[in-house]
């Protein structure tokens, strides 16, 4: 888990972090807001394997809450990270 975000409705935040596999090539950084129903990814299949791959995430709430933050790696084989990291985001008005 990541440490929880402070947020405000129509502000954006921009989270960022890393992701490495020790070896396999990271082709893509999924994100998820909706518990890992649906996932938005990014591509990262310029990045070099030996390297770990820096990912930013940029969201710009529209409701307030507390909403969870999936991330997750995917390899050039297609294999996804066993368990995403999670952060929360606590969204005021």
């Amino acid at each position: 888990m990541i440490a929880p975000v402070q947020g405000s409705v129509g502000q954006t935040i921009t989270l960022e972090g890393y992701a490495d596999d020790f070896g396999s090539h990271i082709v893509a950084i999924e994100f998820s807001l909706d518990g890992g129903a649906s996932w938005a990814s990014h591509s990262t299949e310029e990045s070099n394997p030996d390297l770990m791959v820096h990912w930013t995430f940029s969201w710009k709430p529209e409701e307030p809450g507390v909403y969870q933050l999936k991330v997750r790696s995917v390899t050039e084989d297609g294999r996804k990270s066993p368990e995403a990291a999670v952060t929360e985001l606590h969204i005021s008005e």
